[in-house]
């Protein structure tokens, strides 16, 4: 999302100045003008999403077939896993973007308000071609997850495995606990991050870790944090914790809130201790 430009979302502001002038026609206007290409935006990022979990069931059939294991997969097909890595890095940013504008559900509550008095009074509605009802009742459920794109990832992974039912499993987790081993090894090791030609080569490494575990969580039957998951998931963890303070909020929240598994008995006790908040 280098280029995820979300726009001024300021409806929320426009909605108080609404309320105290609510027949100041010009207001309205000024305030549907502002609003309209703000939805737009929200359209295409919705429509980007279906693209990506496609893309990513591709990919994913690609990196678990029976040709190869893991690791060979991997080093035979390093395009495909560098795109895998491009689409988790891009959802994890999309993600911390989203969470940091909170107006942006408030602009399509607005929208689709206003949307819905204009279609009452019969006033030809500029957009409302583009974002009919149903298609606004889906974008609405997407921007109302916490985190939306990578909702649609773990949604889509559990829909590969599900309809792969002949591939096992293990190709699947062990595909994606490899990557998070990948990433944590390169990040902990100095040899390996002395290489990095910059800071966003490592928010990309740790973005991509970050995303396979939650990935792994949601399809493994028992999850990341148990005893017999193959991710690492203490030195994950440190691993997230030893960066410049405040540089990672955002990934290690989505540890703590968008993982299926974390607060399971079966979690050990340390790693929850260790992803508590400071």
């Amino acid at each position: 999302v280098g280029g995820a430009d979300w726009g001024p979302c300021t409806c929320g502001s426009w909605e108080m100045l609404l309320d105290l002038n609510p027949s100041d026609e010009a207001l309205q206007e000024q305030a549907w003008a502002a609003v309209v290409p703000l939805v737009g935006k929200l359209k295409k990022f919705y429509e980007f999403s279906q693209r990506l979990e496609s893309a990513l069931h591709s990919l994913l059939g690609a990196l678990t077939s029976v040709t190869y294991d893991p690791t060979q997969h991997l080093e035979r097909e390093q395009a495909l896993a560098k795109q895998f890595a491009e689409i988790l890095h891009f959802t994890l940013r999309f993600d911390e973007l989203k969470m940091t504008n909170p107006a942006i559900q408030n602009d399509f509550s607005y929208y689709r308000r206003t949307l819905s008095r204009m279609r009452i009074n019969n006033v030809p509605a500029e957009g409302e071609n583009e974002v009919n009802n149903e298609l606004a009742n889906r974008i609405s459920l997407f921007y109302a997850d916490a985190t939306p794109m990578l909702k649609t990832l773990s949604d889509g992974t559990t829909k590969f495995v599900s309809e792969n039912k002949n591939l096992p499993i293990e190709n699947t987790t062990d595909c994606l606990s490899t990557m998070a081993t990948v990433c944590k090894v390169m990040l902990e090791t100095p040899e390996y991050r002395s290489r990095f030609s910059s800071e966003e080569t490592v928010s990309f490494c740790l973005r991509v870790m970050v995303g396979v575990i939650i990935l792994y969580d949601y399809v493994h039957p028992v999850g990341a944090f148990a005893k017999s998951s193959k991710i690492d998931m203490k030195g994950c963890i440190k691993v997230l914790k030893d960066q410049p303070p405040n540089s990672v909020d955002g990934l290690l929240n989505a540890l703590r809130y968008t993982t299926k598994h974390l607060n399971d008995e079966s979690t050990n006790k340390t790693i929850k201790t260790m992803l508590q908040k400071d």
